[in-house]
């Protein structure tokens, strides 16, 4: 018994997120379909993020335990043949058998974009967020270095999520504009439920004038939903990738 990595792109438009679930199609369902039809037994990933219905993703990681013959490399070819063409495995590897995709340190990196332009461009409907009031840039970049650090980001969280703890560590957040898209890049050791869209809507307040960039310090401090800004839609939100601080991968003689 083998276990593989999978690393995992898709457009997260036409799917319910990333976790299994009866009222919709899920990225994880699709790839259990396609593992299941080629390995010719039923086969489950494991996946390290949840992604929200809606939210795409270019290297979001998953497992899965085989006892196949074929190479573990080759994974990627056979599977990319049975997935949808907005499902792409971008590679795939042995790894030690006790590596865990969610429990396994690592630090995750998403970027959220916004279109911030007068009018709506059709070619980036679907990976962006739309915004046509002029945004303020450098208050959004001075605003993101107050979340860097370890915070309670209780009110960055959504309201219904069940989690142990709240505390989260943020190794960079920073804000750049090129063109009419403004895209912020947060990377961390992990995120609560809906966590960077709560941070981008709050952004987005900061650079409409809403906001001043000092009054972060405060809505961290009040550890209440409400304090911070609304929850920026999906569309505009791309898991990067992971990266993990211990070298799992088995590598072939």
């Amino acid at each position: 018994m083998k276990r593989v990595k999978l690393v995992v792109a898709y457009d997260g438009t036409n799917y319910c997120g990333w976790q299994k679930q009866p009222n919709g199609i899920t990225i994880e369902e699709e790839l259990n379909k396609a593992l299941t039809d080629l390995l010719k037994t039923p086969t489950e990933v494991i996946g390290a993020s949840r992604t929200d219905a809606g939210v795409h993703s270019l290297g979001n990681v998953a497992i899965f335990d085989t006892d196949a013959r074929m190479p573990a490399e080759k994974f990627s070819y056979a599977l990319n043949q049975r997935l949808p063409e907005d499902i792409r495995v971008q590679d795939s590897c042995e790894v030690d058998p006790e590596f865990h995709p969610r429990y396994s340190d690592s630090e995750k990196t998403y970027q959220y974009k916004i279109l911030n332009t007068k009018f709506q461009q059709p070619l980036r409907r679907k990976d962006t967020f739309f915004y046509y009031q002029n945004l303020d840039v450098e208050k959004m970049q001075k605003a993101s270095g107050y979340f860097v650090g370890e915070h309670d980001f209780k009110s960055f969280c959504a309201v219904n999520a069940q989690v142990k703890s709240t505390v989260r560590t943020i190794y960079s957040c920073y804000v750049e504009k090129v063109g009419d898209i403004i895209t912020i890049t947060i990377t961390g050791s992990g995120f609560l439920y809906n966590m960077v869209r709560i941070i981008a809507g709050t952004l987005i307040k900061v650079g409409s004038g809403e906001i001043e960039p000092e009054q972060i310090t405060d809505i961290l401090y009040a550890k209440d939903r409400e304090a911070a800004g609304p929850t920026a839609p999906a569309c505009g939100l791309t898991m990067l990738g992971i990266e993990y601080y211990d070298d799992w991968e088995i590598r072939s003689e």
